[in-house]
């Protein structure tokens, strides 16, 4: 059923301009108009003050929940705000069902604060495989998209992650050691080592983007949720590069991985990231290894 969603039949490309237009669509209509005209009202935190949600990310979910399931009859959507309100939602990445996986502004604090580094995340997935992705950042005017072993582009343009030059410092975007669990945090903090220059990450896509373009040699992110990793998981993967959990096993989007994890610009930064990932939750927690 995807197969034939994404490739088409003979004489036709398959609707994947289509989704795009989609994409850009939602953005257009529910997201850019808000962009640093948002109301006092239109902002709510809902975890805490740095788990935000604005009306531009409940309308565009929305919006892409109706023409997305429209472009593929028989889909469903998981949607961050939708898994907010009900959490059963997210047990249809387990289904049978095609499943649209969205995350409508990934970045949210990024454009909260009127910044441009946050993006609009769609998967299209099945039976827990992630098979097309897309990668919208609107005020950067970039689109990436990726399809299960058919390559990686942005803006029309073929991605290739590369390597890192032999004996560089690894650029590592991870998630804030403050927010996560304390042998999370010990993991993490053993990329504070020689060879590593890890910083603080921003939207989570933009961030695999970066991957995927070899600008930035790796990220390493301790939560899970499908919304924010499956779009740039395929990215990086389809431009070359490689991604793993701590055990070694790939990340899955049904959940259960054994955090944090990592996607590089290669197997061999992957391994070093995974390394050091290893060595910090080690060092700190003889219990565990």
């Amino acid at each position: 059923m995807i197969d034939d969603f994404l490739y088409g039949t003979a004489g036709h490309a398959g609707p994947m301009a289509e989704v795009e237009a989609a994409v850009r669509a939602a953005a257009a209509a529910e997201i850019m108009p808000r962009y640093r005209q948002l109301a006092a009202h239109e902002i709510v935190e809902k975890s805490g003050p740095h788990d935000l949600v604005t009306a531009a990310d409940r309308l565009a979910e929305e919006h892409l929940t109706v023409s997305l399931t429209r472009l593929l009859p028989g889909s469903v959507v998981v949607g961050e705000e939708a898994v907010h309100a009900d959490p059963a939602v997210y047990d249809a990445l387990g289904g049978d069902a095609p499943v649209w996986i969205v995350d409508p502004v990934d970045g949210t604090r990024q454009f909260v604060h009127g910044e441009p580094g946050f993006c609009t995340l769609v998967a299209l997935a099945q039976h827990g495989e992630v098979y097309a992705s897309w990668t919208y950042a609107p005020v950067l005017d970039e689109m990436a998209v990726a399809v299960r072993g058919r390559g990686a582009t942005l803006n029309g343009t073929a991605l290739h992650s590369g390597s890192p030059a032999p004996g560089a410092v690894l650029k590592v975007a991870m998630s804030h050691p403050d927010y996560t669990s304390d042998a999370q945090k010990r993991a993490l903090l053993g990329l504070r080592t020689d060879g590593i220059d890890p910083r603080a990450c921003g939207s989570a896509g933009l961030e695999y983007l970066a991957v995927a373009c070899g600008a930035q040699d790796a990220v390493a992110f301790n939560w899970e949720f499908a919304w924010d990793h499956a779009a740039g998981l395929l990215l990086v993967t389809e431009a070359g590069g490689a991604q793993s959990t701590l055990s070694g096993a790939p990340y899955r989007i049904t959940g259960g991985n054994d955090l944090p994890f990592t996607a590089a610009r290669d197997e061999a930064t992957a391994e070093r990231v995974l390394q050091a990932l290893r060595t910090g939750r080690t060092d700190s927690d003889p219990a565990v290894g």
